[in-house]
């Protein structure tokens, strides 16, 4: 990391406070060999217990990378009747769909394609691309989220089990990243400033719909990931070998959107490269050194020649001409801090239920 993020610090010795806080997380969550095993095996029989006489144990949200598919591994692994959900934006690619039809045969479990109608998703990110808003994928983030708990609801099922883990995805400056958030206030202000999109049209979900689902359906969520030495090069590399799973070129490179805007647009409009927060998740739990992190980030993150070919392509696909689109790129960078947002309430209330109530949910 480096001050390409503004919220950046240093200590005496040169460690970021993205860094510092994050082995402070790994000591109180993060993996303990043999422990940490042993935990996850009983946390199995618990959901395993929970699904008696309900057709599935579980629900995986997939999309056809890395994490989420060795997720699902782990729970055929350990005997669990998952149900495998993808929420279809319209910009997946082809390898990724591949990608999780061949685990959901190769693993013998259900799958569920959940399609968002593409011309309501599409008035929707638009009005974030208008906004000039790095988090642009704020409304496809929202939207599996509330996907999965709809469909956990419909099918009386208690436990999420995400692919998110502390091991590759342990830092990440809040400016590049605010979408993770479920901040329904500034997603509704965007919407209803930059386009005229009916919010009802499309899957949502903010805190206080959370809240009701974990209060009143006792849906938990487990980073199951994070119960195991996970190291995602082999994780790949077994997916690869098992389960006819093909690289997609880059870190969430399975959504066509993802690639061009966290490849390209976020290097070149927000200066942020976000190969440096992986790269930095990995250094802290062992898995890379920084000369190799260095070295990795020497060439671009996108390749250069194939800008023009994805602008014309995601032009087209949002409706509007290639100029346009260079038009609302070339607009000055805003992140969350330039929008009415709900920051404070969510800190406030996430804190809490880390304090009170949760274990090791990242």
């Amino acid at each position: 990391m480096d001050t390409t993020d503004p919220d950046i610090y240093f200590d005496n010795e040169g460690i970021c406070n993205h860094c510092s806080q994050f082995v402070m997380r790994l000591a109180s969550r993060g993996y303990v060999s043999g422990r940490s095993e042993l935990e996850w095996v009983r946390y199995a029989d618990t959901i395993k217990r929970h699904g008696t006489g309900n057709d599935y144990d579980c629900i995986v949200g997939v999309s056809g990378g890395v994490d989420s598919t060795y997720a699902a591994y782990l729970c055929k692994q350990h005997g669990l009747r998952a149900l495998l959900i993808h929420m279809d934006n319209g910009w997946d690619t082809e390898i990724a769909v591949s990608n999780i039809r061949e685990a959901s045969r190769a693993l013998g479990f259900d799958y569920v394609s959940y399609v968002i109608e593409w011309q309501h998703f599409r008035d929707v990110q638009m009005a974030f691309l208008k906004s000039s808003s790095v988090d642009l994928e704020m409304p496809t983030d929202i939207g599996i989220l509330a996907t999965i708990y709809e469909v956990a609801v419909k099918h009386n099922i208690k436990y999420i089990i995400s692919g998110g883990n502390l091991a590759s995805e342990g830092i990440l400056p809040i400016r590049w990243g605010y979408h993770r958030y479920k901040d329904m206030i500034m997603y509704r202000h965007i919407v209803r400033t930059y386009s005229s999109a009916n919010l009802h049209k499309i899957p949502t979900i903010g805190l206080l719909k959370e809240a009701y689902y974990r209060l009143r359906y006792r849906i938990k969520t487990l980073y199951v990931l994070n119960y195991i030495d996970y190291n995602k090069d082999s994780a790949k590399e077994f997916l690869i070998n098992n389960l006819k799973w093909k690289d997609y070129g880059g870190i969430h490179h399975e959504s066509k959107i993802t690639a061009f805007w966290q490849g390209y647009v976020m290097n070149s409009k927000y200066n942020m490269d976000y190969r440096r927060p992986t790269f930095s998740s990995q250094i802290c739990k062992g898995q890379m050194t920084r000369d190799l992190a260095l070295e990795l980030l020497s060439p671009p993150a996108y390749n250069h020649e194939k800008v023009l070919d994805d602008m014309r392509y995601i032009a087209k696909k949002f409706g509007i001409e290639v100029k346009e689109l260079e038009y609302f790129l070339s607009l000055p960078p805003k992140t969350y801090v330039d929008f009415p947002n709900s920051k404070f309430l969510i800190d406030l209330c996430y804190s809490f239920y880390n304090k009170h109530f949760n274990h090791r949910r990242v």
